[in-house]
Parts: C-alpha cells; sequence; structure tokens
C-alpha cells in the first residue's frame, strides 16, 4: 500500500484525507472527496462522477471534476487508468494491481490477488525509472 494510501484508511473524514495529503479541503473537493471514496474501492471516470454530483446537489462543472480528478491523482490519492487513450478512468484503490477491461460495457473491475505474473520489465532509458507497471487485459462475454 503507498504511503497516500495508508494516509487515506487511517482518516477519519474527508476533509483529515485531503490535508494530510497536502491538499486545501475546499467545498467541491470535499463534496466531490465523499462521493469518490464513500462507496469502497471503485473505478469512476470523470463524467460519471460529475453525473454523481449533479444528482446529489453537488454545485460543480465537468471541468471542475476533471481537474479534482488530476489533483487526487497527484497527491497520491487515486490511480489513473488509461484505456486506449480515449477513455480514463480513476481508481480508489492506489496499491499496484492490475486491471479488466470489459469490452462493450466500457467497464473497469481489478484482477483479483496475484492473477498477473511478469516475468521482466526492460532497463528504462538513461535517466528514468520504471514507476509501475500498469496491466490492462481487454474481455468480453463469449459469444
Amino acid at each position: 500500500m503507498t504511503e497516500n494510501a495508508a494516509v487515506h484508511y487511517r482518516c477519519t473524514d474527508v476533509s483529515d484525507m485531503l490535508r494530510q495529503a497536502g491538499l486545501r479541503p475546499t467545498r467541491q473537493r470535499v463534496s466531490l472527496a465523499e462521493l469518490l471514496f464513500s462507496k469502497g474501492d471503485r473505478h469512476i471516470s470523470a463524467e460519471l462522477l460529475h453525473e454523481e454530483a449533479v444528482g446529489a446537489k453537488v454545485p460543480v462543472s465537468l471541468a471542475t471534476v476533471y481537474n479534482t480528478l488530476h489533483q487526487f491523482t497527484q497527491a497520491g490519492l487515486l490511480r489513473e487508468v488509461a484505456i486506449d487513450g480515449t477513455k480514463t478512468y480513476f481508481d480508489t484503490n492506489t496499491s499496484d494491481h492490475h486491471h479488466f477491461f470489459i469490452e462493450g460495457e466500457n467497464k473497469v473491475v481489478d484482477i483479483p490477488g496475484e492473477g498477473v505474473g511478469i516475468g521482466s520489465v526492460p532497463k528504462a532509458p538513461a535517466g528514468m525509472e520504471v514507476v509501475r507497471v500498469d496491466v490492462i487485459v481487454r474481455v468480453r462475454p463469449k459469444a
């Protein structure tokens, strides 16, 4: 578990969680964090979070949702999962793990446990370091 993920689980409220992650707990950040983290581990797009916010009567624009999700990601509270460079999901589980992408449903789910083995990782280019290896396994219902 990352240090920031550990902070998330120790916090008693989202304002405290945001402060411990180095973010000022503005009204919009607190409202979005409550929507994000109150339902356990999940994968959510900015559009879906915006829909949830509108449904919860949180006055926030889609642009603010995007900005807030990226701020949460930079602070280590979320993990970004990019699918084909066209669709991005945000994962509240920041631990090292991999994902299934269910085609046709546009849904991301965690691959349980040690479901993926990585034999070797190429050496990073000069002056660079490998930060993380993300594996996304695309699945669909059998025909």
